[in-house]
């Protein structure tokens, strides 16, 4: 059997959605030298491999990758699946897009892969920032024309991860008539609190932030879409329509408020929404996972839900194991409302959720220990919440102790273990005890019985700062016999934010506040023998920007409306116990591409810069963090390579003096050519301003074409 490779693209352009048509034009296309020729590779899997221009209301062409199932049958129909991403679809033919997609083509799928406006290879000026109105308004003409072509029987459902997840989520949002249902994995439906630019409302720096700025201004890959462009063309148009384009981050850190700018997409602030059926997927080490409770608890529309032991990853290929074969659960899922199959599906609990069991801190852990149950929705109706009071004696307890008061000396160095060495909530964590050591903290007596829990931890707190501005950081943790401390959940809370997070006040210095605090998602069995630990503290740096003043904070222990944790404890019941398909065989990837050792330093397990050992220097309080990255690729057109360099420094005494310094790099090798962009931000602040010095440079064969830099002040705003 022979894979066909065709071109299409559409004959005309007009200010309205086409007939199909109108759109399609055919020519079987040779190889073109130097390209991404695919020709015969996929010969054996039944695939047709199609290059497209999708045409935009305005004119402009988005790129598209569309993997067929090679039929005989001359008029045959099949569903359509898309992923819709900024992520350079050339680039991620393989070892990604080809072995991931083949599996559904394999099931009677068509997939189509379309890089977003501006980006990769599509035409037009990069979109402003993240799910943009441009963005879905050309979702919509993409899903339309995808339903209208003859290989579609006009049903489209759209899936992927991160990014992919979150458009999903807000292509459902808008209805589109074709779009019959999604599946959205590790992505949030709040882009202020629960995103990477304000986690839970205080300002952060994220190596995605830093690396996407960089690879949004990489000219597009070569292809073999007809007229074939010249690759990675620097001309003016490339210059005005990507590295003259203000930087996202730039962008984001002038919106410090939640509001407006970040409920466009959010769908915490309309769930009735979607009305389509909407599968969501989570990971307990992903920092998205909320979603997956709250949509399961608030929409209206068919909702699936899964949520396992995995970081930021699809759950056949994630880590930390056991893994599975999440594509077989789709497939049903896309069977059931895109070909009208009755999959059983349907039948099945709402719900499967991994429940993790204890296991040493250890960043390396290659699996969880947990088993996987059904249960019907969220919340359980079974749930009993069961207060745990923070006493005077630092212990946790059943009763209300007599009233005491904690008083905790801020020291912004505090927090590396918290974040962990992706910086955020997700991913392994270390020991938590040093962090402890800064901390308050408040031990249970070690259990006599098993506590299983499952949903939202809650923390009631009753505090006090002697300065206009604090964040307080709520962890709860598992403390072994042995004394070593595993981190179970945590939240971070901004104090200007009690109230609003769109209307912030300041502290009245002394005045006490009762704040409720709720961390994130978690499931967790605490084992007969071990203690439950809470840890109160003000800091969580690098993950956290400081707040500015040097302060004392104090909780109150005891009296009217005592501190508590509330903990969401699940009785045992005899659950069913869903039957997951393990991974399959993974496919080898596409000749000519493949991973190259890193010229310099390793490549990380996360993908994004870990953080390594704090270096502290007593003299001046400065304390210092380094998180790197690197990576090697090769295309059948040459060779890239990734560096990153993110560099964070605070100061114990005066916590205004906080920097990063995030120093990224792009070496393309293309024959005898030689293209490398680079990227420097310096961010710091001081007392009332954040400073973004930005520059960009892009270099051929050793020369600087073309530098930019951006350098702007930026009021601090309850942060």
């Amino acid at each position: 059997m022979r894979t066909r490779r065709i071109f299409f693209g559409t004959a005309a352009i007009a200010p309205f959605l086409l007939a199909a048509a109108s759109l399609v034009s055919f020519a079987c296309l040779p190889a073109a030298s130097g390209n991404t020729d695919l020709d015969g590779s996929l010969a054996d899997d039944g695939i047709e491999f199609r290059e497209a221009w999708i045409v935009m209301p305005d004119g402009v062409r988005l790129a598209a990758d569309i993997w067929i199932p090679e039929s005989t049958e001359v008029d045959a129909e099949y569903p359509v699946l898309l992923e819709y991403l900024p992520y350079r679809k050339n680039e991620s033919r393989s070892p990604r897009n080809y072995p991931m997609f083949s599996y559904f083509v394999e099931h009677g799928y068509v997939v189509a892969r379309v890089d977003i406006r501006g980006t990769g290879n599509s035409e037009g000026r990069l979109i402003e920032y993240e799910y943009t109105d441009q963005e879905q308004e050309d979702g919509e003409v993409v899903i339309d024309w995808l339903s209208k072509q003859s290989f579609s029987n006009g049903n489209v459902g759209m899936f992927g991860i991160s990014w992919g997840g979150f458009n999903s989520i807000h292509m459902a949002m808008r209805n589109p008539p074709a779009l019959k249902a999604i599946i959205a994995i590790d992505a949030t439906d709040d882009l202020y609190e629960d995103d990477v630019h304000y986690m839970d409302g205080i300002a952060h720096v994220d190596a995605y932030e830093a690396g996407q700025d960089l690879t949004n201004i990489v000219p597009a890959a070569p292809t073999n879409i007809v007229p074939a462009a010249p690759d990675y063309v620097l001309d003016d148009a490339y210059f005005e329509n990507r590295f003259d384009t203000k930087p996202w981050t730039l962008i984001y850190k002038s919106q410090q408020l939640d509001g407006p700018f970040w409920d466009r997409a959010s769908l915490n602030t309309r769930y009735e929404s979607i009305e389509i059926p909407t599968f969501v997927i989570g990971g307990w080490y992903d920092g998205y996972r909320d979603a997956v409770a709250r949509m399961l608890e608030h929409m209206d529309a068919p909702v699936k839900a899964m949520v396992g032991p995995w970081a930021h990853s699809f759950p056949h290929n994630g880590y930390p194991k056991p893994q599975m074969e999440w594509r077989h659960e789709a497939v049903r899922w896309f069977d059931q409302w895109l070909k009208g199959e009755d999959t059983g599906i349907l039948d099945e609990p709402a719900f499967a959720v991994y429940i993790r069991h204890w296991y040493p801190p250890d960043e390396a852990l290659e699996e969880i220990p947990g088993e996987w149950h059904f249960e019907e929705g969220f919340p359980l109706g079974r749930t009993d919440y069961r207060d745990l009071f923070l006493t005077a004696d630092h212990a946790l307890s059943n009763r209300a102790s007599r009233s005491g008061r904690h008083s905790l000396e801020y020291d912004p160095t505090v927090g590396m273990e918290g974040g962990g060495p992706v910086m955020w909530w997700g991913d392994l964590t270390p020991d938590q005890q040093p962090m402890d050591d800064a901390s308050l903290v408040y031990d249970s007596e070690p259990l006599d019985e098993e506590v299983e829990i499952l949903g939202f931890p809650r923390a009631f707190l009753n505090v006090t700062a002697d300065a206009p501005l604090a964040s307080w950081v709520v962890r709860l943790s598992d403390v072994a016999p042995d004394g070593s401390v595993t981190q179970v959940a945590g939240a971070g809370f901004n104090g200007a934010h009690r109230n609003s997070s769109q209307n912030p006040e300041p502290l009245e210095p002394g005045r006490e506040y009762p704040l409720e605090i709720e961390l994130h998602f978690t499931s967790w069995v605490f084992q007969p023998g071990h203690m439950i630990r809470v840890a109160v503290t003000n800091s969580q740096w690098p993950m956290f920007w400081p707040t500015p003043y040097p302060m004392t904070t104090s909780l109150r222990l005891g009296g009217r409306n005592a501190t508590r944790l509330v903990l969401p404890v699940i009785p045992y019941e005899d659950r069913p116990k869903p039957e997951f398909v393990p991974p399959a065989e993974p496919k080898p990837g596409l000749p000519g591409f493949g991973r190259l050792a890193p010229a310099d330093g390793e490549t990380t397990k996360s993908g994004y810069a870990e953080v390594e050992g704090l270096v502290y220097d007593e003299a001046t309080g400065t304390a210092t963090l380094v998180a790197t990255n690197n990576s090697g690729f090769q295309y059948p057109w040459g060779q890239a390579r990734r560096s990153q360099k993110i560099t964070h420094s605070t100061n114990r005494h005066d916590p205004a003096r906080t920097s990063v310094r995030t120093e990224y790099a792009r070496t393309i090798l293309v024959g005898e050519r030689e293209l490398r962009f680079e990227a420097v931000l310096d961010f710091h602040s001081d007392l009332e301003n954040f400073y973004y010095v930005y520059t960009r440079k892009a270099f051929e064969n050793g020369e600087l074409k073309y530098d930019k830099t951006w350098d702007e002040t930026i009021p601090r705003v309850s942060h």
